[in-house]
């Protein structure tokens, strides 16, 4: 049956979809046909609904791996911080035993500074002793002198001079023994401090200090190593989850194929249904969007004929992002032209049936540059939930839909797919698509969509 609905080789395509006569006149095979084409479009509606679920589970996969990804690149700079740390930690140590060795030299000095003090204090009791004689001797000199009477009296001055010398220094010299018996119980108690020698009990101050912070250096070093261990760990396991969402992948790649093809069989096996001239329930709306096709072809030529736009108008492609749109919006040269000219055909075609959900003509790239009224809201800052519904203007739909019926040459391209409403809202929907030539040049495709 499959062969009688093919054309045959040579055979040209009709440009629009009309009912023919049935040569030989059999209900039952118009009959079989279009019982064909309701399974195809059935077949359809379920393949576009398990491509769409493949595509959220492969989007919903793409995201983890890439959540995994930053993970894992988190991790690795975890891991090479701690590493920093244990390197840090090792310089500490030595910094500590480098720290200890010269608070060892310092004592060492310090045992050296008592023993100066101590030769200081030694020489110092000596001068008292010599001070103490001498004022002995200079009294003694001083009782001669009186004795001698005037001729001892010169002699009693110097005396009397030698005896007061004599007691400043006796007194000078106990001031420096004192102060360096001071110096010495201070510069002791330092030492003892300091000192740490083998086999002691209890260590001075300083190496106490310096052994707490040698073990919380050794702490930080053990935890780093640890920690270290743990994410190393964490690595390798979610290395192994990358693993298995990459396989994820690639087996989601293979049913999403094999579902397009799936799609695709059913697509070609209506539209073969419809080239053959018999009514179908998708004939209305594909004689509907090959005739809007047609009138927007012609308004499109019409400006170029009163030199309203030129064919670099019509055809520009530099595409002008509107700031702070999201999702994003550009505008082009035709803009204005099309907010003129395609209302008066798309808003036509939204009243052939309460089923069709919109008209739009679209360029070769899949750019809206004006959409059905409804859907041409002025976007609402940080609100795309919102504005991917009701914001569909001056957006590019490069999708595998809207490309295939921006880009379609033929007389018509019937499609099955499923649109994204925002909010993770979604409805499956055919959509019917004609060409759009502007003097012989393909500008782009009238997009009709309706539902099943």
């Amino acid at each position: 049956m499959l062969s009688l609905l093919r054309r045959r080789p040579g055979a040209q395509e009709p440009a629009a979809v009309s009912p023919v006569e049935n040569p030989s006149g059999s209900a039952m095979l118009h009959e079989a046909i279009r019982s064909i084409s309701g399974r195809a479009s059935s077949m359809g509606r379920e393949a576009a609904e398990v491509r769409g679920v493949i595509d959220d589970t492969t989007q919903s996969a793409q995201r983890s791996a890439q959540a995994v990804s930053a993970l894992a690149r988190r991790v690795q700079e975890i891991t090479e911080s701690q590493q920093a740390i244990g390197q840090v930690t090792q310089d500490s140590l030595g910094a500590v035993d480098r720290a200890r060795d010269a608070v060892e030299g310092v004592g060492q000095e310090v045992v050296a500074i008592v023993s100066t003090l101590r030769q200081v204090a030694d020489a110092a009791g000596g001068i008292t002793q010599i001070a103490l004689q001498t004022r002995l001797v200079a009294f003694n000199a001083s009782v001669e002198a009186k004795r001698a009477g005037e001729a001892g009296r010169g002699f009693g001055v110097v005396a009397d001079a030698v005896k007061d010398l004599a007691g400043k220094v006796e007194a000078s010299s106990k001031q420096i023994m004192s102060t360096v018996a001071e110096l010495n119980a201070r510069i002791e108690s330092l030492a003892a401090e300091i000192r740490a020698e083998p086999g002691q009990a209890a260590q001075g101050a300083f190496h106490r200090a310096l052994g707490e912070v040698q073990a919380g250096v050794a702490r930080i070093s053990t935890a780093a190593d640890g920690s270290r261990a743990i994410c190393g760990d964490l690595g390798e396991r979610m290395a192994g989850i990358e693993r298995e969402i990459a396989g994820t992948g690639a087996a989601l790649d293979v049913a999403m194929k094999r579902s397009e093809s799936f799609l695709r069989v059913s697509e070609q096996l209506i539209e073969t249904v419809s080239q053959c001239g018999i009514e179908t329930e998708d004939t209305p709306y594909i004689q509907a969007a090959q005739q809007a096709a047609a009138q927007i072809s012609q308004l499109l030529e019409n400006s170029l004929r009163t030199g309203v736009a030129t064919m670099a108008d019509l055809f520009d492609e530099a595409y002008q992002p509107i700031s702070g749109s999201s999702p994003a919006q550009h505008t082009t040269r035709f803009v204005g032209l099309a907010d003129r000219l395609f209302p008066q055909v798309q808003e036509h075609a939204l009243t052939i049936s309460p089923k069709v959900v919109y008209c739009i003509a679209v360029d070769r790239n899949g750019y809206v540059a004006t959409h059905n009224q409804k859907y041409c809201q002025p976007q609402r800052a940080g609100d795309v939930v919102w504005n991917t519904a009701n914001s569909r203007w001056r957006r590019i739909f490069n999708d595998r839909t809207g490309l295939a019926s921006a880009r379609n040459e033929r007389p018509f391209l019937l499609q099955t797919y499923r649109r994204d409403m925002g909010g993770g809202n979604f409805i499956i929907m055919k959509e019917a698509a004609a060409p759009i030539v502007v003097d012989g040049r393909h500008w782009g495709g009238l997009r009709l969509a309706f539902q099943f």
